[in-house]
């Protein structure tokens, strides 16, 4: 499931997760959850930035002449 979402999807539910948290109105166990909820989508929004980056140094690696 959370890999088949975008960046853009996974920073507005980890944003929902953390402003439920900031609210502080849920039990332990739900906040809990809430917390693992989070990582995941973190690790997500982590994942798809290092990809970007990556993309983003391949293409302004200049390139060699050959002599």
């Amino acid at each position: 499931m959370s890999e088949e979402l975008t960046y853009e999807q996974a920073l507005a539910k980890l944003d929902e997760k953390l402003k439920v948290l900031e609210d502080g109105e849920l039990s332990l166990d739900d906040a809990l959850k809430a917390v693992d909820e989070a990582r995941i989508y973190l690790k997500v929004c982590t994942d798809r930035l290092e990809v970007a980056r990556k993309k983003i140094e391949i293409r302004a690696e200049p390139e060699t002449i050959p002599e």
